[in-house]
């Protein structure tokens, strides 16, 4: 699941918005590396999730999957636990510096959130009756929209608002707007 997350991410990008953004003559703004890292930090809180899910469900995996039991028969849980925060704690880091290097720090929010939802997902909203659902497929979700987020922002910052504020009939329209 983690490598198809990964996948899904570098799809959008590569083929969904670099051709719409040529056909407009427009270019990627996002660096390789910026994008890599917000891949990066996507699978890093899902993979923190598959932790803290696993944790949880040690009792029910004990009697419905015992072959497939992974904390407590190989990993203790105290170590789970501390990967997932570490894992969690690095990606919010790495979401935040990406988002700041491109001038809209309060992105990183959305894995913090994410980060939080699937804390709460896995002891609280998968037990109740289609919250759960909800909110799994809402993550879900956010695994392509987040690349058009994070890929589109610096896009319309460069083509928009910098070639806008660069055109000199737009000047007096400009400077009534900063005088708001």
């Amino acid at each position: 699941n983690l490598l198809i997350i990964a996948l899904t991410q570098y799809m959008v990008r590569w083929c969904l918005i670099y051709p719409i953004l040529k056909t407009r003559g427009f270019e990627l703004q996002f660096s390789n590396f910026h994008f890599f890292l917000i891949v990066l930090s996507t699978v890093m809180i899902a993979a923190a999730g598959y932790i803290i899910n696993d944790y949880f469900d040690v009792r029910i995996d004990k009697i419905n999957k015992p072959q497939h039991l992974v904390i407590d028969k190989g990993v203790k849980r105290r170590v789970a636990m501390g990967a997932h925060t570490v894992i969690n704690i690095i990606a919010v880091i790495i979401s935040l510096y990406v988002s700041y290097s491109i001038g809209v720090w309060k992105l990183g929010l959305i894995y913090f959130i994410c980060a939080l939802g699937l804390w709460f997902y896995s002891t609280t909203f998968k037990r109740q009756f289609l919250i759960g659902n909800i909110v799994i497929a809402t993550f879900t979700a956010l695994v392509p929209l987040v690349v058009g987020v994070y890929e589109l922002i610096p896009c319309y910052i460069k083509y928009l608002v910098l070639d806008y504020t660069r055109s000199e009939e737009h000047t007096s329209e400009l400077q009534s707007l900063t005088n708001l």
